[in-house]
């Protein structure tokens, strides 16, 4: 368990300090790294409480204590401030932290005229002073902890919505790896839940610490975003995507109406540009550049693309990359280029996302579609 500790107090203060001291940093960042710094403050406290350092030095007793009510708020921030292109929070999300500084005022008492022996009987329960704060700020953790992570997958899935109407690629702007957080969050104050209502209510004795279960699923979740930010670059290094579009556009559509008459001849002169000009093979192609081509604003040609074609932008646009490797998969004269090849030279930018597509549209990996195909023609 020491082990488990160390590693999720150093990656937490690491990737923070990581985060904080990053380039151009915009506010998700600063969210990310005061959550992650914050996570190894309370991560630091258990495993003070864990080697006996509470009872050496009992002016820590409770120090962290509040921590928790931070979880789900930093959660929700992250998520809701990677749709809105802003620098700042907004005053009414400050209340979001209200739980934590009520809580840490209510404990001024204790951190302050305590002695230090009345904080350890405290802590050990032979005085009931807190009995009913601790079991109160207990219910507000597992209430705070998965209602934040609702709101937060609620405001994932609308924000994948706007990836999926404004780019044809979205491997380096997808936040798919805090669907994993979200989980791993929610993780936590479930089992916090279980182990309260089994330590409480049914009096049950557990065979080991099961304070282990719950901070060993924080530090994995720690683990987890370090190895999402390896994987996804964007994490910890500068994003070239130009967010501000993103979220021009996701205003512009939910304020258009959408039963307006679409424009039959800028229907046909969008499917003649996609015929001619190509413009899929343009792996950075975007809803705004596409609208610029044919002189037209985002929102109407969402109208064009969602209505009279029933589909996203981003399912429009890898249609026409899909059937333009299909083409070439069952060209013999072609059947030296490797598949990376041809996926770049179709507009994708990564193995996985043109096998995820590929086999969507066909049931079959791009390998097996050439292999079919190759052998029929023999």
């Amino acid at each position: 368990m020491l082990i488990v500790l160390n590693i999720g107090i150093v990656l937490s203060f690491f990737l923070g300090i990581l985060l904080f001291s990053k380039k151009d940093k915009v506010l998700t960042d600063n969210i990310l790294s005061l959550w992650l710094i914050t996570i190894g403050i309370h991560l630091t406290g258990y495993f003070l409480n864990y080697m006996g350092y509470w009872d050496l030095y009992p002016h820590l007793i409770g120090t962290t204590a509040p921590l928790p009510f931070l979880y789900g708020p930093f959660l929700y921030l992250y998520v809701l401030y990677s749709i809105k292109n802003k620098t700042h929070l907004r005053t009414i999300d400050y209340l979001h932290f209200a739980p934590v500084l009520l809580s840490y005022l209510y404990m001024v008492p204790f951190y302050f005229f305590y002695s230090a022996e009345e904080k350890v009987q405290v802590d050990q329960g032979l005085v009931d002073d807190f009995g009913i704060f601790a079991f109160v700020m207990l219910i507000g953790f597992i209430l705070s902890g998965i209602g934040y992570s609702v709101l937060s997958y609620r405001k994932l899935l609308a924000r994948e919505k706007v990836v999926e109407e404004n780019f044809s690629n979205s491997d380096r702007i997808n936040l798919r790896w805090l669907r994993f957080a979200i989980l791993g969050i929610v993780s936590v104050f479930i089992t916090v839940a279980i182990v309260s209502v089994f330590r409480e209510v049914l009096n049950f004795q557990f065979p080991f610490n099961a304070d282990i279960l719950f901070y060993s699923i924080i530090v994995g979740f720690v683990v987890f975003v370090g190895y999402s930010g390896i994987r996804q670059q964007d994490l910890f290094s500068n994003s070239t995507i130009k967010e501000e579009e993103l979220v021009k556009t996701e205003s512009e559509y939910k304020k258009s109406s959408l039963n307006e008459v679409v424009d039959a001849e800028k229907h046909d002169e969008l499917l003649e540009l996609m015929k001619t000009d190509k413009p899929f093979l343009n792996p950075k192609l975007t809803l705004f550049e596409l609208a610029k081509s044919l002189d037209i604003s985002t929102t109407y040609l969402s109208q064009i693309i969602n209505h009279n074609l029933n589909q996203h932008f981003f399912d429009f646009v890898n249609g026409y990359r899909i059937r333009k490797a299909m083409e070439i998969l069952k060209n013999p004269e072609k059947k030296e280029l490797t598949i990376l090849e041809i996926l770049y030279e179709v507009g994708f930018n990564s193995k996985s996302s043109f096998n995820t597509e590929f086999k969507k549209y066909t049931n079959q990996t791009p390998t097996q579609f050439r292999v079919k195909n190759l052998k029929s023609m023999t």
